[in-house]
């Protein structure tokens, strides 16, 4: 009875250290009064774009699955009834002050009483170095009907995680982010929500 119980206590220590807190996500949206609940839709990159890379290529394709499961149909760039025109920005920012510039710190101290005198000496190692980064990804997506260009929907999603956590990695981020934004397509127009 002991051994299933400690078994028991260290898969569920394991399986909370492999759950990862995904951070909130702010989601903003604006559509027409009659926004499209179908069709087909082109992924392509909104200009201005300034992360061309494979990690934009991750964000597309979670931007295409999510317009896939609110009704939309993916076609070759160039074609359908609508693009999707996606945009990514990833920021940094420091957190805390950075406490690797003064790594070692040495304490001296003394007394002296009625049982005599004493002298010591401290060191102190600060090992933590610098603090992570937060990093901010904001994902736009503007849908624009292929003949004549006008926007009938548009969002923008964000989101912060520190640097080096599960959360921060493309892969997450890019499903999480698309999955707020458009999930329960259209939304209400207009309106911030938070996603969590």
């Amino acid at each position: 009875m002991m051994k299933q119980s400690l078994a028991a206590a260290i898969i569920v220590i394991a399986l909370a250290a492999c759950a990862t807190a995904v951070p909130p996500v702010e989601v903003t949206r604006f559509h027409t009064a009659n926004p499209p609940m179908g069709g087909t839709v082109s992924i392509e990159e909104m200009i201005g774009n300034p992360d061309i890379s494979l990690e934009f290529r991750t964000y597309a394709a979670a931007v295409a699955q999510e317009l896939q499961r609110a009704g939309f149909s993916e076609s070759a760039q160039g074609k359908g009834e609508y693009v999707a025109l996606v945009g990514l920005r990833r920021s940094f920012r420091p957190t805390g002050p950075d406490r690797s510039g003064n790594p070692v710190s040495v304490g001296v101290g003394g007394s002296t009483g009625s049982f005599g005198s004493g002298l010591g000496v401290g060191i102190g190692i600060n090992l933590s170095g610098k603090p992570k980064d937060v990093v901010t990804t904001e994902l736009s997506v503007q849908l624009r009907r292929r003949g004549d260009s006008q926007a009938v929907w548009e969002g923008r999603a964000l989101t912060s995680a520190k640097e080096g956590t599960p959360a921060a990695q493309p892969n997450m981020a890019a499903a999480k982010l698309a999955a707020a934004l458009i999930g329960g397509y259209p939304g209400e127009s207009g309106r911030t929500i938070t996603v969590r």
